[in-house]
């Protein structure tokens, strides 16, 4: 089916970047960073990234439904400028142009409907510190600007809709060097386009009313920046850590992203596939794990468990539905590049599983709950800022096992099935034992 080869190729494309990612770092050598590394200063850079995006839907006072999405991918080109206030300070500007797909779809029998964020802009302020000389953390803010088109094909191929939306867009992120002036970053961002009526219309007994949408984003970002005059000198004069990344570790996150639940309804005479069921929120997570480090290379495995608030929630006729992912584990295995003396760049990718709860206000209560077992694959950036700690900021994208709910319908097998998928990105902190 069209929806279910667009979540294998997300999850396909985001592993294969990711190594990418992690080749081209083991083509530069881990080197130490040039001496004296200059942060201020112009850059360009070009990458791409994964995301999603939750549309609110809202008819006042009948329903308010967050919501409905999607995932995809996209290409960016970006520049800015950074100033270093202090030896371990900076702030900057940036802006970016992106393109993608990300957005949720539908599938009917001779018809397909697509809601993408097409193209867009982000132009804003970031603030960073120098966790050691070779990397940098930061937060950003701003203003965000999409393109939204609905489009349909087949028999629906007079759909043809767009609009225009700003917004404001925040994020965190890790940017580190690579060699001469090339760095890498690896960014999250959350985005935010307001609710804006897209039909008006009447309510019997309940007068006018409108039918408003609010679309929201998370994307992760990996891109490859060119900083002018980086070898310029004037840099960080403080020493990296002595890291040592062979040993046993504990660490603690927190995270943000989204789940999208892609339904499937077959009534015998055709087929209907909604992906999807969106729903967005944060997340903790704690973990254990075991790196060895074979020179240039590091490989570990770790175990997680996490606690998530991500959630779709419908409100109707005073009344609210909400589908909670509420917990979960990972047993995950991964392997990196070192691409500075400090900083490691790495893939992940191994079993998931995650608790799901359905349940509505009272009188109704608990609906269903059940488990699935899946896949997750992702990568991100780590860095040493002692001999026993690092932070790091990684993105996963996670896929589960469809449910059949037809037993509890009382209806034929495969009548109503759900297949959900992550996007989440986590900033998290590791303490290593000697």
């Amino acid at each position: 089916m069209f929806i279910s080869a667009k979540s294998v190729l997300l999850g396909a494309v985001s592993a294969m970047a990711l190594i990418s990612v992690a080749n081209a770092a083991d083509v530069v050598q881990p080197v130490e960073a040039p001496a004296g590394f200059n942060w201020s200063g112009a850059y360009v850079g070009i990458g791409g990234g994964f995301g999603a995006t939750v549309h609110r839907i809202s008819v006042d006072p009948v329903l308010d439904f967050n919501g409905l999405g999607g995932n995809g991918v996209f290409g960016e080109i970006t520049a800015g400028y950074d100033y270093m206030v202090s030896e371990r300070f900076l702030l900057g500007g940036f802006i970016d142009a992106n393109i993608g797909n990300i957005g949720p779809s539908i599938s009917l029998p001779g018809a397909d409907i697509d809601l993408t964020n097409a193209y867009g802009f982000d132009v804003g302020l970031r603030a960073g510190y120098l966790l050691n000389p070779d990397t940098l953390g930061y937060v950003l803010g701003g203003y965000t600007w999409n393109h939204f088109k609905l489009e349909g094909s087949g028999f629906a191929d007079g759909v043809d809709f767009t609009e225009n939306r700003g917004g404001y867009v925040v994020g965190v992120g890790m940017e580190t060097v690579l060699r001469g002036n090339w760095t890498l970053k690896t960014e999250y961002r959350y985005a935010n386009y307001g609710s804006d009526s897209v039909a008006d219309f009447g309510i019997p007994g309940a007068g006018g009313t409108s039918l408003d949408v609010e679309p929201s984003t998370h994307t992760f970002h990996i891109a490859a920046n060119y900083r002018f005059g980086a070898q310029n000198g004037g840099g960080a004069s403080f020493a990296a850590p002595t890291y040592n990344w062979t040993g046993f570790y504990v660490g603690g996150a927190l995270g943000a992203g989204t789940a999208v639940h892609d339904l499937g309804l077959d009534l015998g005479g055709g087929s209907l596939d909604l992906d999807g069921i969106g729903g967005e929120g944060v997340f903790g997570e704690a973990s254990i794990g075991y790196d060895y480090d074979f020179g240039s290379w590091v490989a570990g495995v770790q175990v997680d468990a996490n606690y998530s608030g991500i959630r779709s929630k419908l409100d109707i006729l005073g009344g609210s539905i909400k589908l909670d992912n509420d917990y979960g584990f990972d047993a995950l295995a991964r392997v990196g590049a070192k691409v500075n003396e400090s900083t490691l760049a790495y893939v992940i990718g191994g079993y998931s599983y995650q608790h799901f709860d359905l349940h509505a206000s009272d009188p109704i209560g608990d609906i269903i709950d059940w488990g699935k077992s899946g896949f997750s694959v992702g990568g991100g950036l780590e860095t040493a800022v002692s001999s026993n700690m690092t932070v790091g900021l990684e993105y996963r994208y996670s896929q589960f096992g469809k449910k059949d709910f037809s037993s509890e319908l009382g209806a034929p097998a495969g009548t109503l099935t759900d297949k959900a998928s992550f996007q989440t990105v986590r900033l998290g902190v590791k303490y290593k034992f000697n």
